[in-house]
């Protein structure tokens, strides 16, 4: 018997948008079949875009070979989208244990954004999806996908009555009622999906936003990126300011300024395009330009400048994500076809004796610290073609199939590429 390390999936439509499901489905925690179930959302240019939840066409695919002619992923269910959906997520795993006042119990969510945040409930009826047979396409066997809600709020900055497009968003674990939006409006809004309410809304840059998180275990701090260049990070307790942990620098041989400035001439900076916390250590960030082949690790307690930089992509990096078990990796990937796995564990500091906790606010910074340039990442993968976007599977234990079988626990992580989509086995 061998284990299979990779598995692979080709969509009718390019990918974009895609995410690994954070826990099994309802009651079928044992089933190795409900750990591999990703969340995918096409990206053409049109209004006939979609959504599908993929899952594994057969449990055997994960410890024998003889299923190569087959398709290791099935579409179980899709839906219509309209926009293309600029970002796509599982709900959070602490989502099955929040007290939802609308929502039925056997039923998961998903979110999408594009011109409106979307909540959509996915249910499954877990009889139907063990029978499927090798071959079979999963039709419509108990598998639903409906959409919850549609969320666009007013724009504080724009008169017109429907919101300006959402560029990403980030889903609170520790509230999974809350999610916060940004917008190329310059805004972020934090939304209660349980209650589809807009809990605040805040001009939260000089230019578009283009990504949020919120920094893990509070339900209070949340940082963004954006076209200006800066990372900020902001208070739902006192939002009368923002912190900014980091400009991007002006680039060189820029000309002299104009002799009648005007608001328009602000010098350019590189806009940041993404944002993600180490959940390991939620001190630590990644960040990376528009067009940029470098990652920048920041690090809260010392704002200003990156603590590390991550140099081996040899073409603009498109995605990261980090692990979320404790090994403190980063994956990025990007239009070099190479998918880099790093290990930032060596490199960090241990949090000090006293951790900040997330009630005490933003951290007091520490002594300047001299910037880090890591050049070799402890994986890498050459995938067939440019990598747009790249999802992490929680951590999978190992379970036991009927066949008598056992597959090895560990991580995976999915990378899109045009159509295809592949799972790899970290």
């Amino acid at each position: 018997m061998t284990q299979t390390s990779t598995l692979q999936y080709e969509a009718p439509w390019p990918v974009y948008a895609l995410d690994w499901c954070k826990s099994a489905a309802p009651g079928q925690s044992l089933r190795p079949r409900s750990a591999f179930r990703l969340g995918i959302a096409s990206l053409t240019e049109d209004y006939r875009n979609r959504i599908a939840i993929v899952g594994l066409q057969d449990e055997r695919v994960l410890v024998e070979d003889d299923y190569t002619e087959y398709p290791d992923f099935v579409t179980l269910v899709e839906a219509q989208h309209g926009y293309p959906a600029t970002r796509l997520q599982w709900q959070p795993s602490t989502a099955n244990s929040f007290a939802w006042s609308q929502k039925s119990a056997n039923a998961e969510l998903l979110a999408t954004t594009g011109d409106a945040l979307r909540v959509w409930e996915y249910s499954s009826d877990g009889a139907a999806a063990v029978s499927a047979y090798v071959g079979r396409q999963v039709s419509g066997g108990g598998h639903k996908l409906t959409l919850k809600t549609a969320l666009s709020g007013q724009s504080k900055v724009q008169n017109n009555n429907t919101g300006a497009p959402l560029t990403s968003f980030s889903w609170n674990e520790k509230s999974p009622n809350m999610i916060v939006t940004s917008s190329i409006d310059t805004t972020c809004t934090v939304w209660n999906i349980d209650t589809s309410t807009a809990i605040t809304q805040l001009i939260a840059h000089d230019r578009e936003v283009y990504d949020v998180a919120w920094l893990p275990t509070s339900t209070d701090i949340f940082v963004s990126v954006g076209a200006d260049g800066s990372l900020r990070a902001f208070d739902l307790r006192s939002l009368e300011h923002s912190t900014i942990l980091y400009e991007t620098p002006a680039p060189k041989n820029m000309p002299p300024p104009s002799s009648s400035p005007s608001s328009s001439a602000r010098p350019p900076t590189s806009p940041l395009l993404r944002i993600a916390f180490n959940p390991a250590d939620s001190n630590y960030m990644s960040t990376f330009h528009l067009d940029g082949t470098e990652i920048q690790i920041l690090d809260m307690r010392s704002p200003g400048q990156p603590v590390m930089e991550l140099k081996a992509h040899r073409a603009q990096v498109n995605a990261l994500g980090w692990s979320s078990t404790d090994s403190q990796l980063l994956a990025t990937a990007g239009d070099d076809s190479q998918l880099l796995l790093w290990d930032l564990a060596p490199h960090t500091q241990a949090p000090a004796a006293s951790p900040r906790n997330a009630s005490s606010g933003l951290s007091s910074p520490r002594p300047d610290v001299k910037k880090r340039v890591l050049t070799d990442p402890v994986m890498a993968y050459t995938a067939a073609g440019e990598i747009s976007n790249l999802a992490w599977s929680p951590h999978i234990a190992s379970m036991s199939m009927n066949t008598g079988h056992t597959t090895a626990p560990g991580e995976w992580i999915a990378i899109a590429m045009g159509k295809s989509i592949k799972a790899l086995k970290v």
